[in-house]
């Protein structure tokens, strides 16, 4: 992938490592069948079991940042594929809850080294996983994703309209 234009925003920097690492993720599980997506629910299902957790679709689809209906989907395939069994939660009937079978554990495990061993290379420029660089970059990332953007999801014409004038005069 190439560097970044100059004069890239902050926004586009993040969609264009957000999507490289997508693409990476995706070829380095792909030998495992897995896809990104369902590395991210095999991942998360394997952190939270170790701690004794069965998440919910709710709770899984909450923890990955992935929409509850897409969390659905993908379980279900993961379960035809054997990799994770789904039961009625005890407590709320409308709940399903999710836990990695034996296969799916072992999967679990490979995955995660695979996608630790290219993390460890994309964060090779920022002195590697524990470097001093790669904590604050973590910190950062963190604080962004806890902000929240309750603005509104309909912006109006005109403040859109002045927006894209103000960035072609500025690029002018």
């Amino acid at each position: 992938m190439r560097s970044a234009p100059e004069g890239a925003t902050p926004g586009f920097l993040v969609w264009r490592l957000s999507m490289k690492w997508c693409v990476a993720v995706d070829r380095a599980v792909a030998p495992l069948g897995l896809t990104h997506a369902q590395y991210s629910l095999v991942a998360s299902l394997y952190g939270m079991g170790r701690t004794g957790e069965r998440p919910s679709q709710r709770r899984l689809a909450d923890h990955t940042g992935l929409e509850a209906l897409y969390v659905s989907k993908l379980a279900r395939a993961l379960e035809a594929a054997g990799l994770l069994e789904r039961a009625r939660d005890p407590r709320d009937p409308r709940a399903m809850q999710l836990a990695l079978t034996e296969r799916g554990t072992e999967v679990a495990r490979r995955t995660i080294d695979v996608v630790h061993a290219l993390l460890e290379q994309l964060l090779e420029p920022l002195d590697g996983l524990d470097g001093p660089r790669t904590r604050a970059f973590t910190r950062d990332l963190t604080t962004l994703l806890g902000t929240p953007l309750d603005t509104p999801l309909a912006a109006s014409a005109d403040v859109v309209g002045d927006r894209a004038g103000a960035h072609e005069t500025e690029q002018s």
